[in-house]
């Protein structure tokens, strides 16, 4: 049987080792934080302490994508988040009253999604790790170093196993790199001296400041992610009785910053007119902000072949993104679930392993993390315009004016407004909804034919004056 050992005890950890486990693998997984599930939601919500998850309180949105994986690979877990007030929400319910046709269409329910805030949901994977058979989950234990094995040939680098920080060698036949945006590997492997991996960080350009509530979910008048002029506006549903609200901006927007006082982010929601009505419920503390976010693709393998054998990177650790549309807990689910497969196959072929693994991550991942990186750089384009006073320029690349033309088309037709939601909740890439017969067409005459309106709250001179 093989052994695996997973670093990292987060979503994408746990639901990594029980899968690999279901396989018929001997997992450990490793966690640095020492305190175990709490025995309820409320407590994990109060009281948790998840010190290596710097955004555990922050806003969450699990996508539509997220509940496809669920149900195929761990459905016990999805009924363990519906018992515990995981929220089924439909996203079509913020169809925009420009549409006029309501009807129904075959396939609707693919958007239904189960969302739930991220203590109670990353709760819910840890009870399944803990109680899987094959799965050893070790709390409190740190690790220092990866332990080099004989090589799997020309040289490269084997790791054979890790090294704890209190000095225990643990040997395994795979090495999972499930530690997230702060992943320490590149680092344990230039140690050992493997090469660089390729690596492309930036930081995104984002700043948070968010807002939970407690009450009836509020009516959604608008999408889930709204720009306004040099802000952007996000309400999401939690579980059970909870949703957060979330205005963010650009990290070198000053005047911005006043968004962290609770007075100063209350007058911003007073004055959108789509969104005020989301404030009136029972607040469950004050703002939090969140910063510092970057985007980063690594890739240990690749056309040189790998820097080093007997490790896989996972989710985060693999490819991260800003938080803004939510997809972190999807991409690092939708990646998990391909490797169960290719560790049956080649766990036992280091060299083989490495290729497979590159492969399949630049099938299921590298592509979903480019389209949002694009998506991004486009609204920060948009925001510094706003912010320096002059005119928006035009797309600069294709997909570019593809994503401008679908939103501009996307208030205006209900299919296309689900193919946008299909994008939105990770279940069809960009390029797959444009390709489909007559969408790209239907999209391009909407543009057209209806010019965006600017959407409803104050201009950039009424902003910093409720800021300052």
């Amino acid at each position: 049987m093989p052994r695996i050992v997973v670093l990292g005890g987060g979503i994408c950890g746990l639901a990594t080792a029980t899968m690999l486990a279901r396989d018929g693998n001997d997992v450990t997984v490793l966690e640095r934080d020492p305190e175990p599930a709490p025995g309820s939601c409320d407590e994990a919500w109060e009281s948790w302490a998840r010190r290596g998850v710097a955004q555990f309180r922050q806003p969450h949105y699990v996508h539509a994508r997220t509940r496809h994986v669920l149900e195929a690979e761990l459905p016990d877990v999805a009924d363990a988040l519906v018992a515990d007030g995981a929220r089924r929400f439909d996203p079509l319910t913020t169809l925009p009253p420009s549409i006029t046709d309501r009807a129904a269409r075959p396939g609707d329910d693919r958007f239904v999604t189960l969302t739930a805030r991220r203590p109670p949901f990353e709760r819910a994977f840890a009870r399944a790790a803990e109680d899987e058979p094959g799965v050893e989950v070790r709390r409190g234990v740190g690790v220092d170093g990866v332990l080099p094995g004989p090589s799997a040939g020309d040289g490269v680098l084997h790791v054979a196993g890790v090294r704890t920080s209190d000095g225990e060698e643990i040997h395994a036949d795979l090495v999972v790199d499930a530690m997230g945006r702060g992943s320490k590997l590149p680092a344990w492997l230039a140690a050992a001296g493997a090469p660089p991996m390729h690596e492309e960080a930036a930081d995104s350009g984002f700043v948070y400041y968010t807002r939970f509530f407690r009450g009836t979910l509020p009516e959604y008048r608008a999408p889930l992610n709204m720009p306004i002029g040099s802000i952007s506006i996000l309400t999401l549903p939690g579980d059970r009785d909870t949703w957060s609200v979330t205005i963010y901006g650009s990290t070198g927007d000053q005047p911005v910053k006043q968004l962290r006082h609770s007075d100063r982010w209350g007058a911003v929601m007073e004055s959108l007119p789509l969104h005020a009505h989301w404030v009136q419920g029972e607040p469950m503390g004050e703002v939090v902000a969140m910063s510092g976010i970057a985007d980063r693709y690594r890739r240990i393998a690749g056309d040189g072949g790998p820097v080093a054998t007997g490790v896989a990177l996972v989710g985060d650790a693999a490819a991260c993104t800003n938080p803004s549309l939510g997809r972190g807990i999807s991409f690092g689910l939708m990646h998990a679930a391909g490797l169960p497969a290719i560790v049956r196959e080649h766990v036992h072929d280091p060299r083989a392993f490495s290729e497979a693994w590159d492969v399949s991550t630049e099938e299921r991942l590298t592509p979903w993390y480019r389209a949002t990186v694009a998506f991004d750089r486009g609204r920060r384009a948009q925001v510094e315009a706003i912010r320096e006073g002059r005119p928006a320029s035009e797309p600069a690349t294709p997909a570019a004016k593809t994503t401008a033309a679908l939103v501009a088309a996307v208030r205006h037709d209900p299919d296309v407004f689900r193919g946008f939601l299909d994008i939105m909740s990770c279940l069809a890439l960009p390029q797959e909804v444009m390709a489909r017969p007559g969408f790209a067409e239907r999209v391009s005459e909407l543009a057209a034919a209806h010019d965006a309106p600017p959407p409803p709250g104050p201009s950039r001179e009424q902003l910093l004056a409720l800021l300052a």
